[in-house]
């Protein structure tokens, strides 16, 4: 399977901008981390992309993912990419065990919490956005609150790295994509 192929599935079960901006957002800081660990970008980029390709069909737990794994299985996306995929509700019974599914775990909550922080800010840039700031609306609950604080944390924690470092390299990440991600910033 390549990224354009895992790609068409996303668009042809994802209908919302902001869905399919977010698997963008997890993919770009997956893959990013892919290159740092000198991993299979390729496989990393379309686990990233497909991992909530099911959300708007099955979007209560349990049934995201695993209503949605037989789908990928139906389209020969590979089992290691179906695996990392279940892996990443912690409901699902699948443990993380690889690098992988450790990072899809740890970038999944945080790609989209770094996308609200951006649309707060007064250019609406992942720019603007800097670890102190994330640090701050972690303690907002209000702020983002379908977010969960603690899967940021343990993904981080999971993957063996301090969570500030985490942090900077995920926003550095969608920095470098972020017209692609809508996070570019509004003209003021």
């Amino acid at each position: 399977m390549d990224r354009a192929t895992a790609w068409n599935i996303v668009c042809e079960f994802v209908q919302s901008d902001s869905l399919r901006r977010h698997a963008l957002a997890v993919e770009t800081c997956v893959a990013a981390y892919a290159r740092k660990f000198n991993e299979d970008e390729a496989l990393w980029s379309i686990t990233a992309l497909l991992h909530d390709f099911d959300w708007e069909l099955h979007p209560q737990a349990p049934d995201h993912p695993m209503k949605g794994e037989p789908i990928l299985a139906e389209r020969g996306v590979p089992d290691v990419v179906r695996r990392a995929i279940l892996s990443h509700a912690n409901y699902s019974g699948v443990p993380r065990e690889s690098l992988l599914e450790r990072t899809l775990f740890a970038c999944d909550e945080l790609a989209g919490f770094l996308t609200a922080i951006s649309y707060v800010k007064p250019g609406r840039s992942i720019h603007e956005v800097d670890v102190a700031s994330v640090r701050k609306k972690m303690k907002d609950k209000g702020f983002a609150r379908q977010v969960s604080r603690d899967d940021i944390v343990n993904g981080a924690a999971e993957m063996g790295l301090d969570l500030d470092p985490h942090i900077a390299f995920c926003i550095e990440a969608m920095k470098a994509n972020a017209e692609a991600l809508g996070l570019a910033g509004t003209p003021k």
